[in-house]
C-alpha cells in the first residue's frame, strides 16, 4: 500500500476535509482533539446509538416515560463523546508503534509527534473523571455497570495481538450503553437489554470488518490480527452472517421486552426497525469492494444511518 503524506497543519490522514476541529479550533486543542476523534464523530455515533437503543427500548417495556429520561438521553451522549475519546486516547498510546507503521494511521497526534505519550494519558484521564461525573448522577446499578464497562475498553486495544477477531472486543465495549441506558431507566438489568448488546455486537462485526479491509495489506506486514484478513474473500459471506445474527436477535429483544404491555401496534412499528436496519446492511453488501479504501471508509461511515434506522422505529413505537 501506498503511503499518504501527512496532511497540512497535523490533520489526521482518514478525518473529512471539511471537519470542525481543522477549520474552527483552536490551534493548541487540535492535537487533543484529534487524539479522541472529535474530528471524526463516527465512532462517537457508533457508541451512542445503542445507548438510545436501550433507553427507549426501555421506556417500551415499561411504558412509563418520565423526565428523568431526557438526562439520560443526555447524559449518553456526553459521555459517549467523552468516553469514545478517551478510549481512542487508550488506543493510540497502546498502539503507538503499530500507527506509525501503517500508513492510515502513522499521522495521527502520537506516531506523528504531536502530542507526547504523557500529555496523552494527562488527557484520558481529564476526559474520564468528567465522564465518572456524569455517571455518578444515574443509579447504583448504572454506575456499577459504567465501572465494569471499563474491562473490555482496556483490554481492546491489545486483542488484535492475541486474537484473529479483535472486532468481538470492539462489540464488548461499543455497545455496553445497550445495557447502561437500559438499566438508568429501569433500575436493573434483564433478557431484552442482553440481547440488544449481543445483537449490538454482531453490527459491530459487521461494520468493523468492513473498516479494518482498508489496512488488510499493511496489518498483515506488521502482524496484526483482524476479522478482515481472517475471512478475506470470503468477507462477503459472514458479513451477511452478522446481518442475520444482529437483525434476528434485536427482533427478539423486542418481542421480550414489549410483549407482555405494549400494543400490537407498538410491537409491529418496534420489528420494523431491525427489519428496516436490516435492508439497509443489505445495501452496503452490495457496494461491497475490498480493493477499494476509500468506498469501504464511506460504507463504514454509512453506519450512523444504520444505527439510526432501528431508533426512529422504536420512538415511532412509543408515540403510537
Amino acid at each position: 500500500m501506498q503511503a499518504k503524506a501527512p496532511a497540512p497543519d497535523g490533520q489526521v490522514a482518514d478525518a473529512p476535509q471539511d471537519n470542525w476541529v481543522d477549520a474552527y479550533a483552536p490551534a493548541a486543542t487540535r492535537p487533543y482533539l484529534r487524539l479522541a476523534r472529535a474530528d471524526r464523530p463516527i465512532g462517537t455515533w457508533l457508541l451512542l446509538l445503542p445507548c438510545w437503543w436501550g433507553l427507549t427500548l426501555a421506556m417500551l417495556a415499561g411504558q412509563d416515560p418520565r423526565w428523568e429520561d431526557l438526562w439520560i438521553f443526555i447524559g449518553c451522549g456526553l459521555g459517549a463523546w467523552l468516553m469514545r475519546g478517551a478510549g481512542c486516547t487508550w488506543n493510540d498510546i497502546t498502539d503507538r508503534d503499530i500507527d506509525g507503521k501503517v500508513a492510515r494511521t502513522r499521522s495521527r497526534p502520537i506516531p506523528s509527534g504531536a502530542v507526547s505519550v504523557r500529555q496523552a494519558l494527562v488527557w484520558m484521564v481529564i476526559q474520564c473523571l468528567i465522564a465518572l461525573c456524569i455517571l455518578l448522577t444515574f443509579n447504583r446499578a448504572t454506575i456499577a455497570l459504567g465501572v465494569l464497562s471499563l474491562l473490555p475498553v482496556t483490554i481492546y486495544p491489545f486483542a488484535k495481538r492475541f486474537t484473529w477477531w479483535p472486532q468481538v472486543f470492539l462489540g464488548l465495549a461499543f455497545n455496553w450503553g445497550a445495557m447502561l441506558a437500559w438499566t438508568a431507566h429501569s433500575g436493573s438489568l434483564g433478557w431484552p437489554p442482553v440481547i440488544l448488546y449481543v445483537a449490538g455486537i454482531a453490527w459491530t462485526l459487521f461494520y468493523d470488518t468492513i473498516y479494518a479491509h482498508q489496512d488488510t495489506e499493511d496489518d498483515a506486514l506488521i502482524g496484526v490480527k483482524s476479522t478482515a484478513r481472517l475471512f478475506g474473500e470470503n468477507s462477503p459471506t459472514y458479513l451477511k452472517y452478522f446481518l442475520v445474527i444482529c437483525v434476528g436477535l434485536m427482533a427478539v429483544a423486542i418481542i421480550l421486552a414489549l410483549q407482555p404491555n405494549a400494543s400490537i401496534l407498538a410491537l409491529v412499528l418496534a420489528l420494523a426497525g431491525p427489519w428496516a436496519m436490516g435492508w439497509h446492511m443489505a445495501w452496503q453488501l452490495r457496494g461491497f469492494d475490498p480493493e477499494d479504501d476509500s468506498k469501504m471508509l464511506r460504507l463504514f461511515r454509512a453506519n450512523r444511518d444504520t444505527g439510526f434506522i432501528p431508533l426512529i422505529f422504536f420512538v415511532a413505537a412509543l408515540l403510537a
